[in-house]
């Protein structure tokens, strides 16, 4: 004996199924999530940065000058740190920690580990690198723009 179920389904009478979320729906949620995690990121790295800004310190730019000799700095980078064999050091684009964390393990010059160079002193040679006099534009210097006007 054979009894049939009357809750069974006729699956070929039944019409098909919409996804749950549509393709173009499912790339707006992913954009959005996206787009809250990098302004969270970015929310957390600026105050990171401003936390750091202030508890750093800010380093004594005479000092600096005295390490910037001391270590012959001048050798690669010049007197003015404009550049020559090392890398242009002016203007300085990092800030002090990224300083100090590059000196301590760069790509192309000594290593300047604690053991040789305090925090405090790297600080003290980031304030006198930052302290150095910008090239000033072409256009401000009179013999360059001679030259330019000439052609």
């Amino acid at each position: 004996m054979h009894h049939e179920n009357t809750k069974t389904r006729n699956h070929e009478n039944t019409k098909p199924r919409k996804p749950f979320c549509t393709f173009r729906a499912f790339l707006i949620s992913c954009f959005r999530v996206f787009v809250v995690s990098w302004l969270a990121i970015a929310v957390l790295s600026i105050a990171g940065a401003s936390a750091q800004t202030s508890q750093a310190p800010s380093g004594n730019a005479q000092n600096g000058k005295e390490l910037y000799a001391t270590y012959s700095c001048y050798a690669c980078h010049g007197y003015d740190g404009h550049g020559g064999a090392g890398a242009r050091l002016v203007p300085m684009r990092m800030n002090l920690p990224g300083f100090s964390a590059y000196i301590k393990n760069p790509r192309q010059m000594p290593p300047y580990t604690a053991k040789v160079l305090s925090d405090a002193q790297a600080a003290d040679l980031w304030a006198y690198i930052k302290a150095m006099p910008e090239s000033p534009a072409a256009d401000k210097i009179p013999l360059l723009s001679r030259i330019m006007s000439e052609k």
